[in-house]
């Protein structure tokens, strides 16, 4: 298939006019399938070495001191086949006091039996900010196995934010491993939302150490399971410093026969360091369910509504947005 057609599907299969998107000269773009780079446009200060390997692209992307990307940057790769590999070895490295975000569209809609993986090293240097949304689309059959490892170190004064979301299809076997350093006066938000049905595996590894003083931390987990699904999520939160303050907060709903597990492990090993936790499992909340059948809903919709609620949340930004807090 053409370099253009690949590009095309990819972007109508997450809903994204490719043509409209392409003709903004001011927002970067990535585009990746399988392994080859189909398509990039990049602006002043940001860089892009990519190399494309026997099954996947291994990529470093740099943003230079002090530089501000105002939009989002979009990244969008996938497989369009049924069947596949792909691993992704992706190195980022956001300079002192530059500030951008990444938006990216992992796109797998015709899957049966595609293994995708992601080793990812993140590095955000001092007073730099920087935002990574992961959105996957799948196909309909659960056929996606996603591994995602990060490494990440959050500098003095810097914030890092990610958050994963599932947003159209299966999702198969979904694991995520994050480890992260947090150092003196940053902030790490990490966030997952996923809704699992059929014979779906979600597993969700997170670790944070707040290592420098002051350091802020939340980690946060929000899963819907059905059918026979199962999740196993497990937060860690270590805070060594004095004033770090953290929250892991883990909320799963399970309905059928699903099942769900989750541990939340906190850790404060400094006198005037703080963490908590919160994590709640099991069917959705009766009053929430009355209340809303109340009101003309039947039952299915009432469930579907809060189900909603609980993944919704998740920053979608649309391309050319400027994104407040990050670009500020």
């Amino acid at each position: 298939m053409p370099d253009s057609s690949l590009i095309e599907s990819l972007y109508q299969s997450i809903g994204v006019n490719p043509h409209d998107l392409r003709n903004q000269t001011d927002i970067a773009r990535i585009e990746i399938h399988h392994n080859r780079v189909l398509g990039m446009h990049l602006l002043p200060g940001l860089a892009v070495d990519a190399k494309e390997r026997k099954d996947g692209i291994q990529a470093r992307i740099s943003l230079a001191p002090g530089v501000v990307i105002e939009k989002p940057i979009q990244v969008c790769f996938g497989m369009i086949p049924e069947n596949g590999l792909q691993q992704i070895e992706l190195q980022i490295e956001i300079a002192p006091r530059a500030r951008a975000a990444i938006v990216a569209h992992c796109t797998f809609p015709n899957a049966r039996r595609i293994r995708h993986e992601m080793n990812a090293e993140i590095t955000v240097g001092e007073a730099a900010r920087y935002a990574y949304i992961e959105r996957h689309t799948h196909g309909a059959e659960g056929g996606v196995e996603v591994l995602a490892k990060s490494n990440v170190r959050v500098g003095p004064c810097a914030g890092y934010q990610t958050d994963f979301e599932l947003i159209r299809g299966r999702v198969g076997r979904i694991d995520i491993d994050l480890q992260l350093v947090a150092e003196r006066r940053s902030t790490a938000e990490v966030s997952a939302r996923i809704g699992g049905s059929g014979n779906d595996r979600i597993t969700i590894n997170e670790s944070a150490h707040l290592a420098g003083e002051y350091a802020r931390g939340v980690l946060t987990s929000n899963i819907a399971l059905r059918d026979s699904a199962r999740a196993e999520i497990y937060n860690s939160l270590t805070a060594s410093a004095a004033y770090a303050r953290g929250h892991v907060d883990c909320k799963e709903i399970v309905q059928d026969a699903a099942v769900a597990k989750a541990v939340p492990i906190v850790e404060v090993n400094h006198p005037k360091a703080h963490v908590t936790h919160e994590a709640a499992i099991g069917s959705v909340d009766s009053r929430q369910l009355e209340t809303l059948m109340s009101r003309g809903l039947s039952e299915d919709e009432a469930v579907d509504l809060i189900i909603c609620g609980l993944l919704g949340g998740a920053r979608a930004f649309a391309p050319g947005e400027t994104i407040t807090g990050i670009s500020a």
